[in-house]
């Protein structure tokens, strides 16, 4: 057998490893995986969906299984790496968020504190009627559940939560065509 000085040599099939069995390496680590992201602050649902893309990448990338403790060191480095990144990723969006809502509130509110953009939020409030009127009053205006509103107006919790998304979209609209109209802005 020839190589290169740069080529490893192949292992004979008798010394290859065998393949790593994901089964098996979740029965074995996924709670202490998943124990090591709730002690580094991450909340049980983050928790979770931390391990399962722990476990994706581990698949990807552990070929050779190695000793347990190795392949458990393996699978908290990269539990830790995913958190974190979530971490900095979300302190990311917050940042963005926070400079979208400074430039918002420089063109609408700061004049006046508020005052005219609340009005032209009431303002549109008022012209809903029948459900939609229904819906923000009770959610919004009593800060009942979602569960309850669902109830209340015959709607399953998702269907809700939908109208919800576009009953703040219209107003949204709303609210910007009032001020539009007013002025500056």
């Amino acid at each position: 057998m020839t190589t290169t000085p740069l080529q490893r040599p192949a292992r004979p099939p008798s010394m290859t490893p065998p393949a790593p069995d994901p089964e098996a390496i979740v029965r074995r680590h996924q709670t202490g995986v998943w124990r090591y992201l709730r002690a580094i602050g991450a909340p049980a649902d983050v928790a979770e969906d931390l391990l399962q893309e722990t476990f994706l990448v581990a698949f990807d990338k552990l070929h050779d299984v190695g000793s347990d403790a190795a392949v458990a060191a393996f699978l908290r480095r990269t539990a830790r790496h995913l958190w974190l990144r979530g971490r900095r990723d979300a302190g990311r969006r917050e940042q963005l968020l926070l400079e979208h809502a400074e430039r918002a509130w420089v063109a609408d509110c700061a004049a006046d504190g508020g005052d005219r953009w609340l009005d032209a939020l009431r303002d549109c409030v008022q012209r809903l009627d029948g459900r939609s009127r229904q819906v923000v009053d009770a959610f919004y205006g009593e800060r009942r559940a979602r569960a309850d509103v669902a109830r209340l107006v015959g709607l399953e919790e998702n269907g809700l939560k939908t109208l919800l998304q576009r009953l703040r979209a219209g107003l949204r609209r709303c609210v910007d065509q009032r001020l539009g109209e007013g002025g500056e802005r």
